[in-house]
């Protein structure tokens, strides 16, 4: 495949990805898109993190409009300062690596921790109403669901009747960071995957020039 065709693949295919992955962050900011959780400081510290923004958007749309910008450009030009074009494009592509691994990184854990949230648990056979990480691994904690029935903390993920059970506030917000950490987590493995063809279509285009008809 041409250096060209395969840029003008690689380019807009970066480019929807980072402008999704920013939605996707933004959204795990407002649960059930109420804005007060955010004020009150009442987010999952992962999601204020914003990987998706940094990560998987800002560091990885500057090579998404570079190499779309090589790729599209005409022919004629195409010979004109192509090694250093190429060149740069594989370093906006080593930054966009970078940022979809951290995003990767930080949305997984995102959901292997879970959602902070307003829960109750037993403390000692005391009753307790408090924010936090219900989902985490504690040696004197046990969740109380909505049945009343006490259950340890465990990988929820494995356990979906206790995503509506546990969290009291937000409404949904165990369901609601599953989705869009998962998200996340699919769309900055897909833009690793393109930024290492990137460099890889970079290096080639530099060293061996473009096959398009001058």
């Amino acid at each position: 495949m041409c250096v060209g065709t395969c840029a003008r693949i690689l380019g807009p295919g970066l480019l929807i990805l980072g402008l999704l992955s920013v939605i996707a962050n933004t959204l795990l900011l407002f649960p059930s898109l109420e804005w007060h959780y955010l004020k009150d400081g009442q987010i999952t510290k992962k999601a204020v993190l914003m990987p998706g923004l940094w990560g998987g958007g800002l560091l990885v749309l500057p090579a998404a409009v570079q190499i779309t910008t090589v790729g599209w450009r005409r022919s004629s030009s195409y010979s004109s300062g192509t090694c250093q074009k190429m060149f740069l494009s594989i370093v906006l592509s080593v930054l966009a690596l970078l940022g979809s691994t951290a995003c990767f990184i930080l949305s997984g854990v995102g959901v292997t921790e879970g959602p902070l949230c307003l829960y109750n648990f037993t403390n000692n056979g005391t009753k307790v109403q408090q924010w936090g990480y219900p989902f985490l691994e504690t040696d004197d904690q046990a969740l109380i669901t909505g049945k009343d029935i006490s259950v340890r903390a465990q990988n929820y993920l494995h356990e979906p009747s206790l995503w509506k059970s546990v969290c009291i506030k937000p409404p949904n917000v165990v369901t609601w960071n599953v989705y869009f950490f998962f998200a996340l987590l699919i769309i900055s493995m897909v833009e690793m995957v393109l930024a290492v063809l990137q460099i890889i279509n970079g290096f080639f285009g530099c060293v061996c020039g473009s096959c398009e008809k001058k």
